[in-house]
């Protein structure tokens, strides 16, 4: 078990904006930063991070929290490895007590395959720098393809040795369970036989965003025909090829940094670009491109650049994975290497400013880049070329937004000398088209609606109460340490001895005035999480006359610090729609707080109180004593007018 004193350092020292910034591209929104949504699919940000609450909230999929919420949430991590991920980001020592031997059996499934699959990386690091075989076979092919011993090292590059079991005897004997080895993929069973996957192969650890090890790609160093030369990890509950990047771990700070991100095909490309020092660069290992990895990618930037090796018709192939990035909404520019060579190759060929230079002068708008390829076998075939054309209209079709396909319509018009009304039209066509397959794919029996009757859906009945009390511990959790003026009416006796009613004016803290009206009526929460809540805050108060809400967000039960993320996160909300560029500008709440704080306080009692004369007069009940039911019914009116609402 981690200790306390542990746990709370980890706090004091992360930084939330910093934390959420290695996962999501972050920008400027007044006090706070906006960006993509991490857990869905969306175009404009929804995703809102405080820096000075130090919690985050994503308004799309509702969820929210502080640092450790967010890397439990987006990285799976259980909560002591999100501690031990931030204690290990901001050197902090680890202070952890001897698990027992439940809480070990504790561990589920997806973290025993990450320990297995963390335990093999180090294993064939090992093998390949200490083991006489490692170092003669693996250690020597790196260093042949050019690899430095540090480039090696940043990418935890290693080894499996070339024996049928040696990594699973050696797992086996540390403790490690058969039955992960095998889930994980890293050792196959057969008949009773055990055996490694990767045996003879250099190996490439895949890595999450955060670093965690998801799976393997193994390459063979033999000319063998029988063999694959590459191998992946098989699709487990910790790895989908689909969802993954490799070189994302390391490539994530430069991609924000530089707003651009170059997308390879292989291993050795993304090592090789990286010892030439451009490290904005990923690749789809292999694999055709996939909108969650794209999606990965658009968390970071919008911009991206795709290398493409010299052969023509491997690009062909892959062009569907440019429409793919249009339809995304981001910007896509393409890369041509020479002739017989690939980027891995060219970095090795290259000094790191030639290569660098050779990217900016080459990169090219996708519609030119597609045109010139497409257009080389059309030659003068005009069937050939109109194919081409509807073709490129095509992919400018899957672009969202209206202004940039107008552009791209102009300038395919112009490079194919042809009429922009054409173009126009052949978009509309396929639109319609879009639209008809769309249509076509809902269910056919849908059974007819004529003559029947419309239904009367029964209207939820909303909960002001629960409203209400929202209410009063939003300005409990937001405003309750603020020290104002309020007014309440007294009455008074002059020296005449007359009466007559003054308002006085008092400072207080709001957290304290809204605790003396609610104590005084006995009012306690309809709502468990609300009532939770205040008793929390209100034991703060009387503790310390002051109120931190940051420490309901390590409480025990979930719902609270989901509410509590939510309440405090929704006044930030407004800062999604930038309304300042419109010339709209938001009041300053605390400008009209004592108004807020008592219009809160009286309408709660206000709806208490009808709940009350409700709850009395119901039925014939002739014990009902009527002056109670009148005395409720005066004070209700006397709440209107304090609320200056007409009775």
């Amino acid at each position: 078990m981690i200790s306390k004193h542990t746990i709370d350092r980890v706090f004091e020292t992360a930084r939330l904006e910093e934390v959420i910034g290695e996962f999501v591209q972050l920008k400027k929104s007044g006090s706070n930063f906006k960006g993509l949504s991490p857990f869905t699919k969306e175009r404009t940000p929804s995703f809102m991070v405080s820096p000075v609450k130090q919690i985050w909230k994503d308004f799309s999929s509702g969820k929210g929290g502080n640092v450790i919420s967010f890397l439990m949430e987006h990285e799976h991590y259980s909560y002591p490895e999100a501690i031990k991920w931030l204690a290990k980001k901001y050197n902090i020592d680890i202070e952890e007590t001897e698990q027992t031997d439940e809480q070990k059996q504790q561990q589920n499934e997806r973290e025993s395959m990450f320990l297995v699959s963390n335990f093999a990386k180090e294993y064939f690091q090992e093998v390949l720098h200490n083991d006489e075989r490692g170092k003669a076979i693996g250690l020597s092919y790196f260093k042949e393809r050019g690899f430095r011993e540090d480039t090696i090292k940043k990418f935890e590059l290693g080894y499996c040795l070339d024996d049928w079991d040696a990594f699973t005897k050696e797992a086996l004997d540390k403790g490690y369970q058969l039955k992960y080895l095998e889930s994980t993929g890293l050792t196959i069973n057969r008949e009773n036989k055990t055996f490694d996957r990767f045996k003879g192969r250099v190996m490439f650890p895949i890595q999450s965003m955060s670093g965690r090890v998801l799976g393997f790609g193994g390459r063979i160093l033999t000319s063998s025909k029988k063999v694959a030369k590459y191998v992946n990890s098989p699709e487990s509950d910790i790895y989908q090829k689909s969802k993954v990047l490799y070189g994302i771990y390391h490539s994530k700070k430069e991609i924000a940094k530089k707003d651009n991100c170059y997308l390879v095909e292989g291993y050795t490309d993304v090592i090789s670009f990286h010892q030439s020092g451009i490290e904005n660069v990923v690749a789809s290992s292999g694999t055709a491109l996939t909108p969650d990895q794209i999606r990965i990618v658009n968390r970071l930037t919008k911009n991206i650049t795709v290398l493409f090796d010299g052969d023509d018709a491997g690009i062909r192939a892959s062009l569907r994975g440019i429409d793919l990035i249009l339809e995304q909404g981001m910007n896509v520019k393409v890369v041509q290497f020479p002739d017989g060579e690939d980027p891995d190759s060219f970095a090795k060929s290259h000094s790191s400013s030639e290569l660098e230079e050779f990217l900016q002068n080459e990169a090219k708008d996708f519609i030119n880049f597609k045109v010139s390829l497409l257009l080389k076998d059309a030659s003068n075939d005009p069937i050939k070329r109109a194919a081409v054309i509807r073709e490129i209209v095509v992919s400018i079709s899957k672009i969202p937004d209206r202004i940039q396909q107008e552009v791209y319509i102009k300038d395919c018009s112009r490079i194919l000398d042809i009429s922009e009304q054409v173009l126009y039209s052949e978009l509309a066509q396929i639109s319609s088209k879009k639209q008809r397959e769309t249509s076509q794919k809902r269910p056919q029996n849908i059974p007819s609606f004529e003559g029947l009757k419309p239904i009367q859906i029964p209207q939820e009945k909303i909960n002001q109460l629960s409203i209400l009390e929202k209410e009063i511990i939003r300005i409990l959790l937001v405003y309750g340490n603020e020290d104002i003026d309020f007014t309440e009416e007294v009455m008074e006796t002059d020296d005449k001895g007359k009466e007559k009613l003054v308002k006085r004016r008092y400072k207080n803290l709001v957290s304290e005035e809204i605790y003396l009206h609610l104590h005084e009526d006995e009012i306690e929460f309809s709502n468990p999480i609300f009532q939770e809540i205040y008793a929390e805050l209100i034991h703060q108060l009387n503790q310390s006359k002051q109120i931190d809400f940051k420490k309901l967000l390590n409480h025990s039960n979930p719902e609270v610090v989901n509410k509590v993320t939510s309440i405090v996160m929704d006044e930030e909300k407004y800062q999604l729609s930038n309304w300042e560029s419109k010339n709209i500008y938001v009041s300053e709440t605390v400008e009209i707080l004592p108004k807020l704080v008592m219009d809160a306080v009286f309408n709660l009692r206000r709806v208490l109180i009808s709940e009350k004369v409700g709850e009395l007069m119901q039925g014939e009940n002739p014990e009902i004593d009527l002056e109670i039911v009148k005395g409720y019914i005066e004070l209700k009116k006397k709440l209107y007018q304090k609320l200056n609402r007409v009775v």
